[in-house]
């Protein structure tokens, strides 16, 4: 593959799927390739999966290879699984896939890859600032990006607003479950980014999920400081996120030990 071309994994609770992306555009080089999720959806069973999607491209060594997971990821460990199997907590998600495929890959929360994807690529492309970007559907996922950098695993759906989980009443689930109309789930919304716009004063907000198709029914109605905007990529931002945050640890490592090198080089002359 190209240089300028990553491999973009985004897991989901009912399918994983797979794509290059060329980093420039943010477009995919090839069609999309899914494979539905295992069930059970078991590390390895997972692993076994990406290792599949990934094959289909025939990467070679060099090229960056992004996967987004549905739960907290710190450090390559899964601290928690949201979607697939519990299994899954306390694995060590980066060097189980590095054993099915036979390529390093670079492991991350599945918003932050969203995010990310939106930030390169979509809806806050060029902007500065403070960026927070939110899917609204069975949960409500957040990332945030401060002047083009993530901060990872935010979870800021989960805050706690009037003694209630946020997404438990401004998730798009909650429309059905609490049998709310437009007007009262837009209520629960500005109730959530208004908490949001005290604790962060992002410069922009983003909103994703399949709820976003529909957001001229909800967003016209927020008041807010930030501009509220739906977000563009749709379901390839999670690919186009991973595959972009994938190449920026890539080229770090390759910083890091170019650097590692230069010292050695030094050591050894003296």
């Amino acid at each position: 593959m190209s240089k300028h071309i990553a491999l973009g994994v985004d897991i989901g609770g009912s399918g994983i799927k797979t794509a290059p992306v060329n980093l420039k555009t943010g477009e995919f080089t090839q069609d999309r390739y899914r494979i539905p999720t295992p069930d059970p959806s078991t590390p390895d069973a997972v692993a076994r999966t990406v290792a599949k999607c990934i094959a289909k491209f025939s990467p070679d060594r060099k090229t960056a290879i992004g996967v987004a997971f549905p739960g907290v990821v710190q450090h390559g460990v899964v601290k928690t699984a949201a979607n697939v199997d519990d299994a899954w907590i306390g694995t060590n998600m980066r060097d189980i896939i590095r054993d099915y495929a036979g390529h390093d890959v670079f492991v991350m929360n599945d918003a932050d890859a969203a995010g990310y994807g939106e930030y390169k690529h979509g809806a806050a492309h060029g902007q500065d600032g403070v960026i927070l970007m939110t899917t609204l559907g069975t949960g409500i996922g957040t990332a945030l990006i401060v002047d083009g950098q993530l901060v990872p695993n935010t979870e800021l759906g989960h805050i706690e607003i009037d003694g209630k989980d946020a997404e438990t009443f401004a998730a798009e689930s909650a429309r059905d479950r609490l049998g709310l109309d437009w007007d009262g789930w837009i209520k629960n919304l500005q109730k959530y980014y208004s908490t949001m716009e005290k604790l962060l004063w992002p410069d922009l907000i983003i909103v994703g999920g399949g709820v976003s198709k529909s957001h001229h029914m909800f967003l016209p109605h927020l008041t807010l400081r930030a501009p509220i905007i739906p977000a563009e990529l749709r379901n390839g931002a999670g690919i186009v996120g991973a595959a972009a945050l994938a190449s920026a640890e890539h080229k770090k490592a390759e910083k890091r030990r170019k650097d590692d090198d230069k010292k050695s080089s030094k050591s050894t002359t003296r």
